[in-house]
């Protein structure tokens, strides 16, 4: 059983490999490495931003809400479709221009230029809200990683996130953003068919939709997206949709992806690939935990397991390896793309800003794979004490990244009045409140996502501290043209 276990997943290895091979592209500046030149065509760039945004949270993390809650635990997904396709529509096409109008590779090098922050101050404090909250997310794919290599092939946990960090860093370490595009396309496809066939496949045998909604009546789940219509029914719903979906405007893994498209027009197209592949994949996943409220009727002790042990008794064991290298696929995705920009970060806001203003491509080049390595490292450290659930670790850093950039990215795009002050408030006071919200919750016994009150707080100090410490001569310019 393990050897035909462990050929799927060595035959899976080597078609990424062979991938990598054929899309790599000889780097010569940092630009190649961190945003493919702003090469990609619109099927890579739609591919690229959705399959990078989902790992395992779209086969352990949601399926499990969705297993131990019901259906209403659906609406965290509707949130992510909304607010996406807003993130196309408002942000993809506008910060594609920006940042090649200013040649800006990341995040905080755009905000330093659109706010013409010559302190450097914008780039410190972006890049240790990144370092922070990135290495969190990384470590929950790690986490990921461990648990799927410790059911699949009997590996102990440590070993199993020791071994994630072994495939995941070599690929990024060589082929860079471009590689990783092409990875992201077939993978993509690859785990959407996954996701689509397991639930299917298994709701045949369980007797179809009317076998879930006997068995969410009579574990008293929830069967409906509108239980009933209280008032706490309402808040919820809005608490799921806006603690998930606002942090889209803030993830630079996904916004960095819209920068590398060729064409500006051919954003459009992007968008409608990408969100259908978003649409059919969230709900496949919300099929798998509901196929596995029926499957497993004495329930799970880990429900982040409920895909991997479904497919564990259903399937030839090479099938099974095949399979779960889907799980890899999404987990691999994500990891990637953020120790990417992670390392990015310390090249551009950290290396080059503050130590070696004047440095070549090459040593930048040489600096940005540095980063790849140390970024493991730490995010490796993190996951070793496994601090929580994979759903809890995404949720936390999605939430730190979403309050700290998305009222900002937001505002530097559609408010001329924005200025570098606002923006330190709006990243500093949006990322401390994500991180330790989670203990205010705690202390006051109460349950608000951190994302609601960091994005409002942060979209506030922005439009208050612009406000206050905008020139007299603005003012006095814009009262004598209203005379």
């Amino acid at each position: 059983m393990f050897a035909y276990e462990l050929s799927a997943v060595i035959i899976y290895l080597a078609i990424l490999l062979a991938i990598g091979v054929l899309s790599y592209r000889k780097h010569i500046s940092a630009s190649d490495f961190i945003i493919g030149g702003r090469s990609l065509n619109y099927w890579l760039t739609a591919l690229a931003a959705h399959a990078s945004d989902m790992s395992s949270w779209l086969f352990m993390g949601y399926p499990a809400v969705v297993f131990t809650g019901g259906i209403f635990q659906a609406w965290a997904a509707i949130g992510l479709i909304v607010f996406m396709f807003l993130n196309w529509k408002l942000v993809a096409p506008k910060i594609r221009v920006a940042t090649e109008q200013y040649n800006s590779l990341t995040f905080s090098s755009y905000f330093e230029s659109r706010l013409a922050d010559t302190s450097g101050t914008i780039r410190v404090f972006t890049a240790l809200m990144s370092l922070f909250f990135y290495t969190i997310y990384i470590s929950a794919a790690l986490v990921g990683l461990g648990i799927l290599l410790e059911t699949l092939f009997g590996l102990d946990y440590d070993t199993g996130i020791i071994v994630g960090i072994i495939v995941v860093i070599p690929y990024v370490f060589i082929g860079g953003y471009h590689t990783l595009a092409w990875i992201d396309l077939f993978q993509g496809f690859f785990l959407l068919a996954v996701i689509i066939f397991v639930p299917l496949y298994l709701l045949s045998h369980i007797g179809g939709f009317g076998a879930i909604s006997t068995a969410l009546t009579q574990k008293h789940l929830t069967t409906s997206l509108f239980p009933d219509f209280s008032l706490k029914t309402v808040q919820d719903v809005i608490f799921m949709v806006a603690g998930w979906g606002l942090g889209y405007f803030g993830q630079p893994h996904i916004v960095t992806k819209f920068m590398g498209i060729k064409h500006v027009h051919e954003i459009s197209k992007s968008k409608w690939i990408g969100m259908s592949w978003m649409v059919i994949s969230l709900t496949a996943a919300t099929l798998v935990g509901l196929v596995g409220i029926v499957y497993f009727t004495s329930g799970l002790k880990d429900s982040e397991l409920v895909f991997i042990e479904m497919v564990k008794e259903n399937f030839h064991p090479f099938f099974i390896g095949m399979i779960l290298c889907a799980v890899l696929a999404a987990t691999i995705n994500a990891m990637s793309s953020q120790v990417l920009v992670l390392s990015s970060n310390l090249t551009e806001d950290f290396y080059k800003k503050l130590f070696r203003k004047n440095a070549s491509s090459k040593e930048l080049l040489v600096v940005s794979r540095a980063g790849v390595i140390l970024v493991a490292l730490v995010s490796f450290a993190i996951a070793y004490i496994k601090p929580s659930s994979i759903y809890t670790l995404v949720l936390y850093a999605w939430s730190g990244l979403g309050s700290a950039f998305g009222p900002l990215l937001l505002l530097s795009l559609y408010w001329k009045k924005i200025n570098k002050y606002g923006a330190w408030a709006g990243i500093l006071i949006g990322g401390s409140c994500a991180a330790f919200w989670p203990y205010f919750n705690e202390l006051l016994g109460t349950a608000i996502p951190a994302m609601i009150p960091a994005f409002s707080c942060s979209f506030a100090s922005i439009l208050l501290v612009s406000y206050l410490t905008q020139p007299k001569k603005e003012f006095s310019d814009e009262e004598s043209s209203s005379v």
